[in-house]
């Protein structure tokens, strides 16, 4: 049996650059309502539905740093990610700057790196149904000790599977947070986050992983079809 599929099946059970770059949420995500004013107006791409339920938008970088680290590909991105234990798969893509945070996506900050860059990996997504909504839920029960140990995969552009460890919940970031500080709590980390408000202003949920395993993946599986939906 694949290490991979031991350590999930063992654990399972059971997200800087520059200084001064703030969480990558100032807004990164909202509940279901209008979006607030300074946003982008709603186009006619109909939002999916949900119940009041927080989503995202990324502060703007002041000089993102894209280019992959010594050793790492300099073509791979973050493609796909998953939290079996949550029932959350979500195809990844680069947010648009300035666009509002899309919807049936997760993203990942340019600021940090690919899975097995030192940089660290930060995604992203609104905590709505189908996305990271599970999350959210899950945190204000206990804290969200649940959470903990639970598996998180992240899947790459050259077919590669990443398997984290959920070692670490932190509720009511502030959103004027500097996630660049998270830099110095590891290399090779992976951050989750979503919002816990209605609008950018509110705290932010973050989750730290610690990588596992590394291994081959299923180019199928490393490539689902991203179908984002414009819910500003």
């Amino acid at each position: 049996m694949p290490l991979i599929d031991v350590i999930r099946g063992r654990i399972v059970p059971s997200l800087l650059t520059a200084a001064g770059v703030t969480l990558v949420v100032a807004g990164l995500l909202s509940y279901t309502v209008p979006a607030e004013a300074g946003l982008p107006p709603a186009t006619a791409v109909p939002t999916p539905t949900a119940v009041a339920q927080p989503s995202t938008e990324p502060t703007p970088l002041a000089t993102p740093e894209t280019s992959a680290s010594p050793g790492v590909p300099a073509d791979r991105v973050a493609t796909r990610v998953q939290v079996p234990a949550m029932r959350i798969d979500l195809p990844i893509i680069i947010q648009p700057d300035p666009a509002y945070p899309s919807c049936n996506v997760a993203m990942y900050h340019q600021a940090f790196g690919p899975p097995g860059d030192p940089r660290g990996t930060y995604i992203y997504a609104h905590a709505r149904t189908g996305m990271f909504l599970p999350l959210l839920d899950a945190s204000k029960k206990n804290n969200g000790a649940a959470m903990k140990g639970m598996i998180v995969d992240v899947y790459t552009s050259d077919d590669m599977l990443f398997l984290y460890e959920i070692v670490e919940v932190r509720r009511h970031v502030p959103a004027s947070f500097n996630i660049a500080t998270l830099q110095d709590e590891g290399s090779g980390l992976l951050w989750l986050q979503t919002s816990e408000g209605p609008n950018h202003t509110y705290p932010k949920l973050m989750l730290k992983g610690s990588l596992l395993s590394s291994g081959p993946a299923d180019h199928a599986a490393a490539h689902p079809k991203p179908k984002p939906v414009d819910c500003s």
